[in-house]
């Protein structure tokens, strides 16, 4: 990565750190929803519901800890890349635009950004499980906030696309909720393949989401078996982050774009 493109990044990327935990009530949306989603669910099914190749003990509390981790990635991946929304109200997005810094540095900027506190929050949110009875190992958690970073650069990016072309940060809500909470829900958060409808579990199988959902279970559960492996899993999660980044890095290069109809 040339010096060109490394400085304005990282300093995008701060800007948004820095913006994003001075703004309380996103904090604690992005955080306190899925926890308590969590909390409320995973003590409603209990001991009633025994996930597909889970280890012995095994309780919805456990399957569904990974699934609220998840939500946490992505309520942070909408709230930060409203900024673009604001920035282009604001002015900024358009002098950065203009400045000597590559095009380029807006994107990774924003992703880089928006992935690592989607990352510092459900690392948080991980780091409560033992109140709801889940079991974690240190151990457990690097290789798990390796898997979240990667998701979250990846949905990051799906929310660069959607704030990038969107006037008003309500009309942004409504598309992202259309396409981010439905990737959640049929990503195993909230019931395995296993037992859906046929065409259910070939969406699933087909959402990158499931892929990272997959490999975090593995992280938290090494002992986890079945489809689909951490290989595979890993794979797809790398791939969806590159297309996103990718396909932002286009868009933002297309003269005009930042400018609305």
């Amino acid at each position: 990565m040339s010096p060109g493109l490394l400085l304005p990044s990282a300093s995008l990327a701060r800007r948004e750190i820095v913006r994003f935990s001075r703004e309380r009530g996103r904090v604690i949306g992005a955080l306190a929803t899925p926890l308590v989603f969590w909390l409320f669910l995973g003590s409603g099914f209990g001991e009633s519901f025994r996930p597909p190749g889970a280890a012995e003990g095994g309780n919805y509390r456990l399957y569904a800890l990974p699934g609220a981790a998840l939500l946490v990635v992505l309520f942070t991946a909408i709230f930060s890349t409203i900024s673009i929304i604001e920035d282009r109200r604001e002015g900024f997005l358009q002098a950065v635009l203009v400045s000597p810094a590559p095009r380029a540095a807006i994107v990774l900027g924003k992703m880089l950004g928006g992935s690592v506190l989607a990352t510092i929050q459900a690392l948080a949110l991980l780091l409560l499980g033992p109140v709801g009875g889940a079991r974690l190992r240190v151990a457990d958690l690097l290789p798990a906030a390796g898997v979240l970073w990667i998701v979250a650069f990846g949905t990051t990016g799906l929310g660069f696309l959607g704030a990038w072309r969107t006037e008003s940060v309500q009309g942004y809500h409504s598309f992202m909720n259309l396409i981010l909470m439905p990737l959640w829900i049929l990503s195993g958060a909230l019931f395995p393949a296993e037992g859906a409808a046929g065409w259910i579990r070939v969406v699933m199988f087909a959402n990158p989401l499931t892929y990272g959902l997959a490999s975090l279970r593995r992280c938290l559960e090494p002992e986890r078996g079945g489809f689909p492996s951490t290989s595979l899993s890993l794979g797809v999660c790398v791939l969806f982050a590159l297309a996103t980044g990718a396909v932002s890095l286009l868009l933002v290069r297309r003269r005009g774009t930042e400018v609305l109809p």
